[in-house]
């Protein structure tokens, strides 16, 4: 069986652990029609195919690849509109990886049905021409990215600056971003590829999903690290000075989140960010209600076990 931590964000009724406005509880939704959206999300799986050992380590028992895919199984008949997404760092960290280059997990996502991922910096560690081979042969969903321009590169057509999708009645924008390449990767791994601004980039592409493609919540999937000590780009940072972006999920720092973050972005409106640390050890999951109208929306977060059941 798993366990899991339950958080309920809302901006009104007695006794709300954190009010935030723009979002509120399920109890203050109106009576007409609700429709419900579960986004289901992983990071820094890093090749973890298998669960860690029983070794009487901290993470011994978490995680694996098929018990995650039972769990997502499990989720998706218990409700009728799933995304599931990633951000990034599917490879590297396993002999899974040393033998396969990304091919088990490519095939393994593809499986169980992801939605889209973005790229993490340890995507490249096969180089570029490996990625979009493994995507090429054995994908079956988008990297969404807005600040690589891989223009002049293999990966000029294995990728997307944002895709929308489509959940019931409800209008789903995605975007990504990664992390500086210059000093994390070697170049001859990244190529050509150009590193743009990543709060720009992200906030272009979520203007045009909420404002011009009228998606009723936009996301970004983000490479980028939950905070620093220092001025680097964070998803942090990326909430507070962005806006059109509703949600976060992040990747590259393995954050375990005991609750989601709440930032506000640069127009005054609520950010949430959320991570689930590494390895496939927790999979995270995002309920979001909607009124049939889309003027109130509330949202449940979860960082749930990979355990045996």
């Amino acid at each position: 069986m798993w366990s899991r931590r339950n958080f309920i964000y809302r901006t009104a009724g007695a006794g709300a652990a954190l009010m935030i406005p723009g979002w509120i509880s399920a109890s203050g939704l109106s009576t007409e029609e609700i429709t419900r959206l579960v986004i289901l999300h992983t990071n820094d799986v890093h090749s973890r195919i298998d669960p860690f050992p029983e070794d009487g380590s901290r993470n011994a028992g978490l995680g694996g690849a098929a018990r995650r895919a039972t769990l997502i199984e499990k989720i998706r008949s218990e409700n009728e509109h799933v995304l599931l997404v990633d951000a990034g760092d599917i490879f590297q960290g396993t002999p899974y990886f040393n033998f396969y280059l990304g091919e088990l997990d490519i095939k393994l996502m593809s499986k169980m049905g992801y939605d889209a991922t973005t790229m993490g910096n340890h995507d490249f560690d096969a180089g570029l021409e490996n990625y979009e081979k493994q995507m090429r042969e054995h994908g079956t969903f988008p990297t969404v990215i807005s600040n690589y321009d891989f223009s002049d590169t293999v990966l000029h057509d294995r990728y997307v600056p944002s895709r929308i999708f489509q959940k019931g009645n409800i209008k789903i924008g995605i975007t990504g971003v990664g992390i500086e390449l210059d000093g994390l990767v070697p170049q001859t791994l990244y190529g050509p590829t150009r590193y743009l601004d990543p709060i720009a980039h992200a906030t272009a592409q979520a203007d045009i999903l909420k404002h011009d493609e009228k998606c009723d919540i936009v996301i970004c999937l983000s490479h980028l690290g939950y905070k620093y000590d220092s001025t680097k780009v964070s998803d942090i940072v990326l909430a507070q000075n962005s806006k059109s972006i509703d949600i976060i999920i992040g990747g590259h720092t393995h954050t375990f989140m005991d609750k989601p973050d709440i930032y506000r972005n640069k127009e005054g409106e609520n950010v949430i960010i959320h991570q689930v640390g590494w390895a496939g050890i927790r999979l995270g999951k995002i309920e979001v209600t909607f009124e049939k109208s889309k003027r109130n929306k509330c949202v449940t977060c979860e960082g749930i076990w990979v355990k045996e059941a």
